[in-house]
C-alpha cells in the first residue's frame, strides 16, 4: 500500500545542498512512500484522495474545500522513511520500503498524475532534502492506498 502524509500549509519549500529546488504558497505538502507490489491503482487512489480531500475552510470556517477548490498547489516529497518499522529495537528497519529504481518510477507517475489536476512541484528523489513548511491548522492527514 502506498502511503502519504498530507499537510495543509500556508507555504512549503525544499532545498538540496543549500539551493532552493521548489516552493509553493497555500496548498498541500505531501510526503509519499511506496512499498512492494504498489502499482498504478495505488497511485490513482492516492491522487484521487489527496486532490479531493476537503481540509480547507469554506466561507463559514468549515473544512469543506479541497486543494482544487482553493486553487492551491502541491509540493510532493519522496520519503521512504514512512515505511520505517520500529517494532524491534530502536533502529528502524526499511525493508518494507520499495527500492530506489522501482520507487522513482512510481514517484514520477504519482507527481505527473497530481500535476494533471493541481499544479505540483517536487523534491529531488533520493537526495538529502531540507523541507520547510508552515503547517496551517495544524492539519495533517495520513492516507494509505489499501
Amino acid at each position: 500500500m502506498a502511503r502519504a502524509v498530507v499537510q495543509k500549509c500556508l507555504n512549503s519549500s525544499v532545498s538540496v545542498d543549500g539551493k532552493l529546488i521548489s516552493s509553493i504558497d497555500k496548498g498541500l505538502m505531501v510526503l509519499v512512500a511506496f512499498t512492494h507490489n504498489d502499482n498504478s491503482s495505488d497511485i490513482n487512489y492516492l491522487v484521487n484522495k489527496i486532490t479531493k480531500l476537503r481540509i480547507f475552510e469554506d466561507e463559514f470556517g468549515v473544512m469543506n474545500k479541497s486543494v482544487i477548490d482553493t486553487s492551491g498547489s502541491i509540493l510532493s516529497i519522496s520519503q521512504f522513511t514512512l515505511y520505517g518499522n520500529t517494532k524491534r529495537g530502536n533502529r528502524p528497519s526499511y525493508v518494507e520500503a520499495l527500492g530506489g529504481d522501482e520507487a522513482i518510477k512510481l514517484y514520477d507517475e504519482f507527481c505527473s498524475k497530481l500535476n494533471n489536476i493541481v499544479p505540483t512541484k517536487k523534491g529531488v528523489f533520493g537526495s538529502d532534502m531540507k523541507v520547510s513548511l508552515i503547517n496551517d491548522g495544524p492539519t495533517t492527514i495520513i492516507i494509505d492506498s489499501k
